[in-house]
């Protein structure tokens, strides 16, 4: 691999116009294609197969506004004054008079006839249903029923407005997003020492996220996508992209700063850097295409689409870096005397001194320049006294785990909304006076053998009645009959809230109690609605959490043993990931469901945690860790292979790899950061997840705990059975063949079409 793209960064370097030129037109093409056939993104959750989605598809051909968009108007009179008054009651029918003309509107309910009065006759309810789903209701009709809403607030009347409708949905880049790039742009110039570097490190990053980003939104008029899916797939795609170029880029000044030939040094930037990005992209391009086994539409959706924008990423890095490169020449080389240039010398007198390390464990180079990097200091700090290391670091992330173990998952609705929003509003006012469960309402589907709409009638009435004996059920409304003869629909209302506990436990006794229906009734019936769909997703993904946990730390573990020919290195990295998402889900239930630190952060609800974050979570950070072990561990690797000091060699692999890692792990935790600020219930905790994520893997795992656990296992590190050696494959992420090859000059004189794959250096 280290030679195909050895060779591909030598053409993209001779035909930088030509790359350049492709990359625009694609991005231009991609642009006009959204522009023209731009669909709606389409935010529902569903899992094909449930009771609830077979029910939700059932009634959406027999009575489309049960299982359609919703909108609601909430009306709270002054204090002192009820709703029921003659001035308020007219302002309500003129509202709801302009509601239905608002289009796409097939219905609307005023309180007197739905009976929508609080107890106190303080707050009133107008329902408004849709026959379409939330992704199709047009924003002239959401206008229309706030505009309707707005007519009303005369005398102090006071309105809000809620319902799916409002819920969040679009992609939101703004001031925190834009701030997050420029936070990340600080680190490029701080970490090359320049501003014009810094610049063309992220002029690739940008183009690639640009054309993942319009060609997952091109794709919106085919394929179901939520917005979720395309601020994911732009976060990822901002983050893995910037880090890639860091990583191939930094390389390319290094052997500059050497003196090497322009085109020759990017060329093997792109053949040993590009190599562990590559193999950094496919990890984690696998292991968010993983989420499609689960079997949920919207989540693979959202892993195929976030896939697709790391694997433009990684096509951009090794394919727009050493065109763009090219444009600069040797202009990319650090001035001589800069701090850039001495640590490139020092990177390079490193490499070819095999002196021995002092009592102190000060090597060669460093007693002859006099200078020791933040990355030495470190690593000779962690390992001093490793296994004090390796039980401080595991210690304090167990810690952060412990409030995992309280996770509870759930879909955020309105309740989850900002505050200040008016949904927010009309859900808490809701809560307050008609109780929790009118914010999330069961639908019990009744069907019986019986053709007639009396025999209906009868029937649902009879489930009506048990259900009304079950003990979370506050109150059952009368059954309503749907365009089929054979169907009636009743609403319960829970004593909870839809993200409760006990609503779940509602839900699975209606369901327990389906069979004695059936004798007694003769009716089947099915547990449906928004609620029950939600509660069937977070279920299905929680049941999902462990078998992927499974997969992917298995995978962890055979993709490094090939990679670093060793038993200890897997199972560590293995540990290490689990130690980082468990210490992060910690975190996250402590401040997103336990409430720590929320007014602090501004998280605008406490309850269950979204429930396909732990998966994406996973997934994402699955592929960064190994990004990061890959770049810390291979050059200790190397110095082990180099000279056979296995104490040594860990501080001498991470002199130079720890600043270019620390680098790619700060503007990793920038980007996600700035989405963290978003009033959006589903990618702030999100965001946050993957931001602390970050942080604790590459700064407490891969920087902290990862030297001081292989000091600690000494040779024993780079033990593998023979046999097993024999048989595994040799992925040469680093190319440390290329760099033998282009040592001796081998790779430099050959002719493109020469090539041959160089032995392997154990």
């Amino acid at each position: 691999m280290a030679v195909l793209l050895h060779r591909l960064g030598h053409s993209a370097y001779r035909h930088r116009k030509l790359v350049l030129g492709i990359w625009l037109f694609v991005l231009a093409a991609l642009i006009t294609c959204v522009g023209i056939f731009g669909g709606k993104l389409d935010d529902r959750f569903s899992v094909p197969g449930t009771e609830s989605q077979r029910a939700l598809d059932s009634l959406s051909k027999t009575l489309p506004e049960a299982s359609g968009a919703s909108a609601q108007i909430v009306f709270t009179a002054p204090e002192g004054h009820r709703v029921t008054e003659a001035t308020y009651t007219a302002a309500i029918a003129q509202s709801v008079a302009e509601a239905k003309k608002a289009p796409q509107v097939s219905g609307v309910v005023d309180p007197q006839s739905s009976g929508a009065v609080s107890a106190d006759r303080t707050t009133a309810i107008v329902q408004i249903h849709y026959p379409v789903q939330t992704a199709e209701v047009r924003t002239s009709s959401v206008d229309a029923i706030q505009d309707a809403a707005r007519a009303a607030e005369t005398d102090g009347l006071r309105t809000s407005v809620g319902g799916s409708v409002f819920n969040s949905k679009g992609v939101h880049i703004g001031p925190s997003e834009i701030i997050g790039v420029a936070v990340a742009l600080l680190v490029l110039v701080v970490t090359f020492g320049s501003l014009l570097v810094a610049g063309m490190a992220l002029l690739p990053a940008l183009i690639g996220v640009a054309a993942g980003l319009a060609g997952l939104l091109a794709l919106a008029p085919a394929v179901s996508i939520s917005s979720t899916a395309v601020t994911l797939a732009l976060m990822l795609g901002l983050a893995v992209g910037i880090d890639y170029v860091l990583f191939i880029l930094s390389r390319h000044r290094q052997q500059l700063a050497r003196g090497a030939d322009p085109k020759e040094s990017v060329a093997l930037a792109v053949g040993t850097a590009g190599s562990a990005v590559v193999f950094a992209g496919a990890t984690v391009i696998i292991a968010l295409a993983a989420l499609s086994v689960i079997g949920i539409p919207f989540l693979t959706t959202m892993g195929l689409g976030a896939a697709g924008a790391v694997l433009i990423a990684v096509l951009a890095a090794i394919t727009l870096v050493p065109a763009i490169a090219g444009f600069a020449g040797a202009r990319l080389a650090p001035k001589p005397g800069s701090r850039a240039a001495r640590r490139a010398a020092d990177a390079e007198g490193s490499a070819d001194t095999e002196g021995s390390a002092d009592a102190e464990g000060s090597t060669d180079v460093e007693r002859v320049t006099g200078r020791t990097t933040l990355g030495t200091r470190w690593t000779k700090l962690v390992i001093a006294k490793p296994l004090l290391t390796v039980l401080a670091v595991a210690g304090v992330l167990v810690t952060l785990m412990l409030p995992a173990a309280d996770l509870r998952l759930a879909l955020p609705d309105n309740g989850s909304a900002p505050h200040a929003s008016t949904q927010r509003t009309a859900y808490d006012t809701i809560d307050d006076k008609f109780g929790p469960g009118f914010n999330g309402p069961l639908l019990v589907l009744a069907e019986t053998n019986d053709g007639t709409a009396a025999a209906s009638s009868q029937v649902g009435a009879q489930v009506a009645e048990k259900l009304r004996t079950l003990k979370e059920v506050k109150a059952v409304l009368p059954p309503e009959p749907t365009s089929d003869p054979t169907q009636s629909v009743i609403t319960v209302l829970p004593d909870s809230g839809p993200d409760s506990v006990r609503t779940d436990r509602l839900v699975r006794e209606i369901r327990e109690a389906a069979p004695e229906l059936r004798v007694t009734t003769g009716a089947s019936i099915a547990v449906t609605g928004t609620t029950a769909v939600n509660i069937d997703v977070s279920n299905r993904l929680s049941d999902s959490l462990l078998p992927f946990v499974a997969i992917v730390v298995g995978l962890s573990l055979l993709l490094l043993m090939i990679v670093f020919r060793s038993l200890v290195i897997p199972v560590k990295a293995a540990v290490g990931f689990l130690l980082s998402v468990g210490a992060s889900l910690g975190l996250v239930v402590a401040v997103f469901q336990w409430g720590w630190l929320a007014d602090v952060l501004g998280v605008p609800h406490s309850g269950p945690v979204v429930s396909f974050l732990p998966i994406i979570l996973i997934g994402v950070l699955f592929g960064l860790a190994m990004d990061y072990e890959v770049f810390l561990v291979s050059g200790m690797r190397e110095e082990w292979a180099h000279t056979g000091r296995a104490r040594q060699s860990v501080v001498d692999g991470a002199r130079h790899s720890v600043r270019v890692v620390t680098a790619a792990a700060l503007i990793m935790f920038t980007v996600f950061a700035g989405f963290f600020p978003l009033d959006d219930s589903l990618i702030k905790p999100i965001a946050f997840a993957l931001a602390v994520g970050v942080a604790i893997d590459a700064f407490a795992v891969r920087m902290t705990l990862v030297p001081a656990v292989i000091a600690l296992a000494g040779r024993g590190a780079w033990w593998l059975p023979g046999w097993l050696d024999r048989i595994l494959p040799d992925l040469d992420v680093e190319g440390s063949s290329l760099q033998k090859a282009a040592s001796v000059g081998a790779v430099a004189s050959a002719a493109p079409g020469d090539h041959k794959e160089p032995e392997r250096v154990s």
